[in-house]
C-alpha cells in the first residue's frame, strides 16, 4: 500500500512533455514546431521573399523541399527550395522537408547547401533511404502513414533514438497515440521514445 506521502509524489509528479515536430493540427499541448516555409506545392506561386521578414517565434523554415508527385514544374520547386536552404543558412534555423517521389535529388540539394540540421517529416521511405539520410546527419520523423507500411516501420526501427521525432500532420489523431504505436513496435517504454525525442529537441532548438 503507498504511504500518503508516496501517493502525493505520485499525483504531484508532471505531464509528460511529447514533442510533435511537425502539425497541421496545433493543439497546445506538448511542444508543436512553429515553421515558415514556401510548400513545393505552391512553389510556382508564392515567392520566397513573401516569408521575410521572418517573425521572432520562428523555430524552422519548412515545410520545404520536393514532390514530383505533383504537377508543379520541378524548375519552380527546385528555386523555392534552394532559395530556403539559403535563407534557413542565412538565418541558422533547422529546415523541415517534404520530399514525395525525390528522395535522391533532395539528399543532393542538402548535400550542395546544407542547413544546420534538416528533419524529414511524415517519412515514408525504405529502410536504405533511412539509412543514407541518418548517415548524412539528417532526422526522421514519423506519423501515422508510417504504421500502414512493413517498409517504413522497418526504416522506423533502424532510425537511431538520437535521430528520431514524431508528428500528426493533417491527422486528429493525439500525438500521445503514435508514441504508443512506436513503443509496441520498436519494443522501447513510451518514456524512453519521450525523453529521446525531448533530448533531440532541446539539441536542435534551445539555446545552450
Amino acid at each position: 500500500m503507498l504511504s500518503a506521502f508516496s501517493y502525493l509524489c505520485q499525483k504531484m509528479e508532471p505531464a509528460p512533455t511529447y514533442v510533435n515536430i511537425h502539425t497541421h493540427r496545433p493543439t497546445g499541448r506538448g511542444i508543436e514546431l512553429r515553421t515558415v516555409g514556401i510548400h513545393p506545392w505552391d512553389a510556382d506561386r508564392m515567392p520566397v521573399a513573401s516569408l521575410l521578414p521572418l517573425d521572432e517565434t520562428v523555430q524552422a523554415i519548412g515545410e520545404i523541399g520536393l514532390d514530383f508527385a505533383r504537377a508543379v514544374p520541378k524548375e519552380a520547386q527546385y528555386a523555392a527550395f534552394r532559395a530556403q536552404l539559403e535563407l534557413a543558412r542565412q538565418y541558422g534555423l533547422p529546415v523541415v522537408l517534404h520530399c514525395v517521389r525525390a528522395f535522391n535529388e533532395v539528399m543532393r540539394e542538402l548535400k550542395t547547401r546544407p542547413p544546420r540540421a534538416a528533419i524529414f517529416h511524415g517519412f515514408i521511405g525504405s529502410p536504405e533511404q533511412a539509412r543514407q539520410a541518418i548517415a548524412a546527419g539528417h532526422y526522421l520523423s514519423f506519423g501515422e502513414r508510417t504504421f500502414r507500411s512493413p517498409k517504413t516501420v522497418e526504416a522506423m526501427r533502424i532510425t537511431p533514438l538520437s535521430r528520431l521525432f514524431f508528428e500528426t500532420d493533417e491527422s486528429e489523431t493525439p500525438i500521445e497515440e503514435f508514441y504508443q504505436q512506436a513503443s509496441q513496435l520498436l519494443g522501447f517504454p513510451k518514456e524512453l521514445l519521450i525523453k529521446s525525442t525531448l533530448d533531440n529537441y532541446k539539441e536542435l532548438f534551445e539555446p545552450r
